[in-house]
């Protein structure tokens, strides 16, 4: 599996609550049109004294990174870019495989 991962930084001056709104709420209809995705993960950085450089981390999941490229060749990809506007600043993003650390060693 390949593995898309995208920190993002809202935009400024954007609320937390509406941050996460347009991110939580609206933003993964338009995710799960994307052909060939697997699986898609959250993660929102938790509220902290100090401010962090981003303010979430995307992981999509894709069979291949045919899949990848195709998925973000398509119309669904444009209307999802277009969301992206409303509420992000910055996104940088990698492809990724995954493996996992047997912590038992």
């Amino acid at each position: 599996m390949i593995k898309v991962v995208a920190v993002l930084t809202a935009k400024a001056g954007m609320s937390r609550e509406d941050f996460l709104h347009k991110w939580n709420v609206e933003h993964p209809v338009l995710v799960r049109k994307l052909p060939g995705l697997r699986r898609y993960r959250q993660n929102p950085a938790i509220e902290h004294a100090k401010e962090w450089p981003f303010n979430g981390m995307a992981e999509l999941w894709f069979d291949s990174v045919a899949d990848v490229k195709k998925a973000y060749a398509g119309q669904e990809a444009k209307l999802l870019f277009e969301h992206e506007h409303d509420f992000l600043d910055d996104m940088r993003w990698f492809l990724a495989e995954e493996h996992e650390i047997d912590l038992s060693a």
